[in-house]
């Protein structure tokens, strides 16, 4: 065979060979796509599962703080409380029998 016979040979068969080298690039090309797709969505993931126990954490303290509020609300309304306030703060002392007038 010749030297032109040769490359005549090679270049019939090199179509088929690029066909087939373009096929696997993209075979590749596909599968780091999926990879590079999936590290993304699992990364999104953890991200949204920090957020989460984060945004619990913030409930946790916000239920405590209500419930503290709740028992600071309830000591404020007590009777003892109020009566304390209104005679130690406000100057205030229970009616004398002559000062109360009784509405018919």
């Amino acid at each position: 065979m010749t030297a032109s016979q040769t490359s005549t040979k090679t270049k019939g068969r090199r179509p088929g060979l690029r066909k087939w080298v373009l096929l696997w690039a993209l075979v590749l090309l596909v599968g780091v796509a999926e990879m590079l797709f999936y590290t993304w969505c699992r990364v999104q993931c953890v991200r949204t599962g920090y957020l989460i126990a984060q945004e619990s954490r913030r409930q946790h303290e916000l239920t405590r703080f209500q419930n503290n509020l709740n028992i600071e609300l309830a000591r404020l309304k007590a009777p003892e409380n109020i009566s304390r306030v209104a005679r130690d703060k406000l100057s205030l002392a229970m009616p004398e029998p002559q000062q109360m007038v009784v509405m018919p």
